[in-house]
């Protein structure tokens, strides 16, 4: 099948260490070029592996879940463990607008698009072990989480889980980490600033849903009240909270969560 894709670079296994895999398309929703780093399992015989998505929040790129929070050393670990079963866990740039994209279309780019269609057919592609027959799951932090919260729920029919840590809720809330004027991430369907009012819109079809924040965490207010309206509207979901900020050793502890949760789904 020929690719969506005008080209594509991935790096060679020669060359690759710790079992994580880079991969670099031109794709119109970003106007240029967009990276992944896949972390792939290196066991025999597997196929139609779940994608596991994974969003990174302000500041970070590609690399960042690897190399700040070492998922791919903890995901094996868990697999050689028989904790999880093996999945693929593909970890894109945002897109690396301003100091963040939000995962939303704006300033004539769809940074929507790049996570939720060129993602999977980049992994699907390239990483052999996957197909379209291999179940897809969405997690993030920070604005990673409300990437992950609200494009999972609006693409509900796609994802069959979907995680989420210290997450902001809403765009008004991008002002505590970025410099860029919120007025960047405004939508013509406002719903779509909003994880609450996208889950609310797609309650009849979504998936399993978790999401956890730090005590000392700045957004656990927001992660508080978007529990409680959850509850309100009797949408299920799971809700913790744990000690801990708003920094790594938060995420690289509580990541193990959504790995297992997502195995756990399938």
């Amino acid at each position: 099948m020929a690719s969506i894709f005008k080209t594509t670079e991935i790096s060679n296994p020669e060359f690759e260490s710790n079992n994580l895999r880079f991969i670099t398309v031109k794709t119109k929703n970003l106007n240029g070029r967009g990276d992944i780093c896949v972390f792939v399992p290196p066991f025999k015989n597997l196929e139609n592996l779940p994608i596991v998505t994974l969003l990174h929040g302000v500041y970070g790129s590609a690399w960042i879940w690897a190399h700040k929070a070492g998922v791919h050393f903890t995901a094996l670990k868990l697999m050689e463990a028989g904790v999880i079963k093996p999945m693929v866990i593909a970890m894109p740039s945002d897109g690396l607008w301003g100091d963040g994209s939000a995962y939303l279309p704006h300033n004539q780019a769809n940074y929507e698009a790049w996570i939720v269609d060129d993602i999977i057919a980049a992994i699907t592609e390239n990483i052999p072990c996957t197909s379209e027959a291999s179940p897809l799951f969405i997690s993030g932090l920070s604005m990673g989480g409300f990437g992950a919260l609200r494009l999972g729920a609006k693409y509900s029919k796609k994802y069959q889980g979907i995680s989420a840590h210290s997450s902001i809720t809403n765009t008004n809330q991008m002002h505590l980490f970025v410099e860029e004027d919120e007025a960047n991430y405004k939508q013509e369907n406002r719903d779509n600033e909003d994880v609450f009012q996208t889950i609310l819109t797609n309650q009849n079809h979504l998936p399993p849903i978790r999401f956890d924040c730090g005590k000392e965490d700045l957004l656990i207010e927001y992660n508080r009240d978007l529990h409680q309206k959850l509850i309100s509207e009797n949408i299920p979901h799971n809700y913790q909270e744990f000690e801990g900020a708003h920094e790594w050793s938060y995420w690289q502890e509580h990541v193990k969560k959504s790995l297992l949760f997502f195995s756990n789904l399938t």
